[in-house]
Parts: structure tokens; C-alpha cells; sequence
């Protein structure tokens, strides 16, 4: 029998509900490496997945804390767009996806982790990338440690604006 291992999964695992919200970010990019955050726009920005579905899993998040979309102000709405287009840019560049999946979940009821504060994701996909692993063993599979992957987006962003 084969093992495969994933330790970073216990803290997620551990953590249970957290005692402030992930997607309020505050205004000290010095915390953005620690935070994932990759790139602050002026109305929103991107930050990774840390625990992502897939390698390279982003999602872009209003600053102002707001549980539907419908609240967002035309110019979030449209940054917001601007960006997940960029992250899609950004992902075909360093990892050449052959797809993507795109979306948000409104509401506990659609499986939001963090309800409170609206987030599209943007993850890439492979052909093959997943196989029977999530299905049978429930266990998804991410071949890059998120350090490198956060290095690799990181450059690309920093070159990048709205």
C-alpha cells in the first residue's frame, strides 16, 4: 500500500471556524508574503488558496467586508473582474493550464467557507490533474509546495497593474 502524505492539511483540519475574517487584509503589505496576499488593487485584491483544490488555486476578494454581491459598488465589481482576468493570465504564464473553474459560493448553504466576505476563486485545472483521488481515497493532490507557487505568481504580479 502506498501513503500519500499531507501534513499542512491537519492545521486545516485543527483549526475549525477562525476568530477573524482571512479576507480582511488591512492596509500592511508587509504581511502580504505571510498572508499569500499577491497582488492589492485599490478596491480589491488577490491572495492565494492555503488549502487549495488544485496548485496555484487564487481568489479575489473586495477590501470592504460584504457577504453578497449585489453590495459590491460598480467599481469593485468591475476590479474584481479586472483581476480574476489577470489571475488567469498569471496562471497560464507560470503553469499552463489546460482549464479553469471559476466561481463563487453565496451563503453557507452553497458551500462559502467564509460567507461574510465575498471571494471569487480561480483554479486551474489539468487534464488528468485530480484522476480518482478526490473521489475514491478523498484526497486531493497539490504538487507544488505553495511557497514556490507564491514565488512564481508573485514575479509575475509585480510586474502587472490595473
Amino acid at each position: 500500500m502506498k501513503r500519500l502524505w499531507a501534513p499542512w492539511r491537519m492545521e486545516y483540519l485543527q483549526a475549525g471556524g477562525a476568530d477573524e475574517c482571512i479576507f480582511c487584509v488591512g492596509n500592511d503589505p508587509g504581511e502580504d508574503r505571510e498572508r499569500l496576499i499577491l497582488f492589492r488593487g485599490t478596491r480589491s485584491f488577490v491572495i492565494m488558496n492555503r488549502y487549495p483544490y488544485a496548485n496555484g488555486h487564487l481568489m479575489v476578494a473586495p477590501y470592504r467586508h460584504l457577504g453578497d454581491p449585489e453590495a459590491l459598488s460598480r467599481e469593485e465589481s468591475l476590479e474584481m473582474h479586472h483581476l480574476t482576468v489577470a489571475c488567469l493570465g498569471a496562471l497560464r504564464a507560470c503553469g499552463a493550464p489546460d482549464g479553469f473553474n471559476l466561481g463563487m459560493n453565496i451563503g453557507d448553504a452553497a458551500g462559502a467557507g467564509i460567507a461574510d466576505h465575498i471571494h471569487q476563486h480561480i483554479v486551474p485545472r489539468w487534464s488528468g490533474d485530480t484522476n480518482f483521488m478526490p473521489v475514491f481515497a478523498e484526497v486531493r493532490v497539490v504538487p507544488e509546495h505553495l511557497e514556490a507557487t507564491w514565488r512564481q505568481l508573485h514575479d509575475w504580479f509585480a510586474g502587472f497593474s490595473l
